[in-house]
């Protein structure tokens, strides 16, 4: 155990999973009650059963979720507890002594294995082929209520609580400035963290901006072709049932916990609409692993009960300087709407690969575009 500066407890983690937790898994998996479904529907009536069989015969018989764990464990961990919750977070400190401390944030339904593969080139760029002058001391937290950090005990944690949870964390950590990046619900919260510590955040960094048409005809006037091909990559993403998890997430989490925390296959199931096109089964099944094991899956659908009800909206645009990745297979706002909710946009970059999932399947990418966007702002 050591102890911030603020007198707060800072305890270094590990990750043991008890085998009978393991064995109750596989007997849940081994014993699914598999429903009907119509022949030759695809995908028209939701997620596939051949593509739920697949994930499930795999984490039966192919996956290896100890050699995971020791891939999680291969990195610094670490728990304290802010605002009466625990926080777990990944803390990997530079060789580099002028680093630029990163808090990067995960989304929904990852967890801190979604920046694993980002770590070594970040933290250490020179032993990766990069510039030592672009190296980051690494701060990965698991979101309250999400995997390592375990269920929250408190209504509230909507985004804006998560950044000052972030503040707080960096502060606990000795970092007086520091950047933010996030994907995914990451991608909300990182730039909350720029709005409330704006003197001593150098900038933020994300995967996406959720600013969106209102509905407002004028909102579409001079706009490119590119960026009216965006708004229709999100009109298709979103009639077509890509949000329809947010809206009952946002509706009753807790009904729908019992049937995901009782039932791997469902859990599997219900994450699939994301995953759907998703061909790296172990990145999966470690991300719902994770949910699964640590009894999680309820509390961390109650982020989305919590942002639909949320009273204390800020108001304004964020200042801090905000750079996007934006990836060929992901939805995306345009940079005359974006600009509606940040004011200081400074970096916009497209890419002709990748998905909503960068950080695992354009993590090259990804590196390249952080180094960049934080170079002149060190």
């Amino acid at each position: 155990m050591t102890v911030a500066a603020d007198g707060a407890e800072v305890q270094a983690f590990r990750l043991e999973v008890p085998e009978a937790d393991l064995d109750d898994l596989r007997d849940r998996l081994a014993r699914t009650r598999w429903p009907d479904e119509l022949p030759g529907v695809g995908w028209d009536y939701g997620v596939p059963v051949t593509y739920v069989r697949a994930l499930v015969d795999h984490w039966l018989t192919g996956y290896d979720w100890r050699a995971q764990e020791a891939r999680l464990n291969a990195h610094p961990q670490f728990t304290t507890t802010i605002d009466g919750e625990t926080v777990h977070f990944v803390h990997v400190r530079s060789p580099e002594p002028d680093a630029l401390p990163l808090i990067a944030t995960h989304g929904w339904p990852m967890a801190v294995v979604e920046y694993l593969d980002l770590i070594g080139p970040l933290s250490d760029p020179r032993a990766h082929g990069g510039d030592p002058a672009d190296a980051f001391h690494l701060v990965v937290p698991s979101r309250p209520g999400v995997g390592l950090s375990g269920p929250t005990h408190q209504r509230g944690w909507d985004m804006g609580r998560v950044a000052r949870a972030w503040v707080e964390l960096m502060d606990r950590l000795g970092y007086d400035r520091f950047g933010a990046h996030g994907n995914d619900s990451g991608s909300m919260i990182s730039p909350e963290v720029g709005r409330l510590a704006p003197d001593r955040v150098a900038g933020v960094h994300v995967t996406q901006l959720f600013s969106f048409p209102s509905g407002d005809p004028a909102e579409f006037e001079d706009l490119s072709d590119e960026d009216m091909a965006a708004l229709k990559f999100l009109e298709d993403f979103t009639s077509g049932g890509g949000l329809a998890y947010n809206q009952y997430q946002s509706a009753q989490p807790q009904t729908l916990a019992y049937a995901l925390q009782d039932s791997p296959a469902g859990w599997l199931a219900w994450i699939g609409q994301l995953f759907r096109d998703w061909t790296d089964r172990d990145y999966v099944l470690t991300n719902a692993a994770l949910y699964w094991l640590t009894g999680t899956i309820g509390s961390s659908m109650r982020y989305y009960f919590e942002e639909a009800h949320a009273q204390d909206r800020p108001s304004g645009p964020t200042t801090v300087p905000t750079g996007v990745a934006i990836f060929a297979e992901d939805f995306q706002s345009v940079p005359k709407l974006a600009r509606r909710d940040h004011a200081n946009i400074v970096h916009w970059r497209h890419y002709d690969r990748g998905s909503h999932f960068a950080p695992h399947d354009a993590g090259d990418l990804l590196v390249d575009d952080i180094r960049e966007f934080f170079r002149p702002l060190r």
